[in-house]
């Protein structure tokens, strides 16, 4: 797809400021009045502390309204990113919800259940993304392969986010991280970009500082856009190397993701307590062990 660098670069600074400008509105809006009440978006993180999930309806909602309204883009693409951001979003909140307690996590358990025949919230989640995924590759590209790599693509990067939203900021900074090169290209691909990269920067110092959490919701909402961004700029031979990169990270994102095989590498756990505070350390423990309560950030 073709869109003129002139247009490009004025729809990426609107993506990008819309997006923002959305989703802190969204935060602020949630907060005076939480819809259903403010228990149902209230959790215990990591660390025991009480945050809300404010941050991953309010960024889906800026990033698909963002990608909605940006100048220059096709009309098949602006739908299907629209489309898969919203359903993103909108299936992470419904398992957000419903799974609140539910200790299984990552695919597999969920699976598993699905063919026991117990139908989880998170396999609800899983199935909604996925056709979400594959309708948005099938309004972008042509071929019937292509279709299916866009989807895979697409369902793929949203899994991915959601994984690494297991500590504070972790998926926001792998976003903005992924998301900061699109913006230097041209076309299609730097606005579909912009609008998941604004929406993080707007909800980052509240992660960081343990005031919000992405969620389900915000994380996979956030990873589909990126997955329509990387569809909009990579011809079949990058679809392929990015769905069996994204395939692989979802095998070893269970363990991976969570845990001391992180914190084992000391560039990841730098990068990871990036602008963190500090873990709170048990007054019992000499070795200043951190707590981390049941209940948490979800996989």
């Amino acid at each position: 797809m073709v869109v003129p660098d002139g247009v490009a670069i004025g729809g990426r600074v609107t993506a990008l400021f819309a997006a923002a400008g959305a989703a802190r509105a969204a935060v602020a809006g949630m907060r005076r009045r939480p819809p259903g009440g403010a228990e149902i978006w209230e959790r215990p993180n990591h660390a025991g502390r009480p945050v809300d999930l404010y941050a991953g309806p309010a960024v889906a909602l800026g990033t698909g309204l963002a990608v909605a309204a940006a100048p220059g883009l096709p009309v098949r693409t602006r739908s299907a990113a629209a489309l898969v951001v919203l359903a993103a979003g909108a299936c992470g909140a419904y398992d957000d919800i419903r799974g609140r307690g539910d200790a299984r996590r990552g695919f597999r358990s969920h699976l598993a259940a699905l063919r026991r025949g117990e139908v989880t919230s998170g396999a609800v989640k899983l199935i909604g993304i996925g056709a979400a995924g594959l309708a948005a590759g099938a309004l972008i590209e042509e071929k019937v392969l292509d279709k299916l790599l866009a989807g895979t693509v697409i369902a793929g990067a949203a899994h991915l986010v959601n994984l690494l939203d297991v500590r504070p900021g972790r998926a926001a900074k792998a976003v903005l991280t992924a998301g900061a090169p699109g913006l230097l290209r041209g076309g299609a691909a730097a606005v579909l970009a912009a609008a998941p990269v604004g929406a993080t920067a707007a909800v980052l110092a509240d992660d960081l500082a343990e005031r919000t959490m992405l969620g389900d919701s915000g994380a996979h909402a956030l990873g589909a856009g990126l997955g329509v961004a990387i569809v909009a700029g990579n011809d079949r031979a990058g679809l392929v190397l990015h769905a069996l990169a994204l395939v692989v990270a979802a095998v070893a994102g269970d363990r991976v993701s969570n845990g001391g095989a992180w914190h084992q590498r000391p560039v990841l756990r730098a990068w990871d307590e990036l602008g963190r505070r500090p873990e709170p350390v048990s007054v019992f423990s000499r070795g200043a062990t951190p707590v981390r309560p049941a209940g948490s950030r979800r996989t």
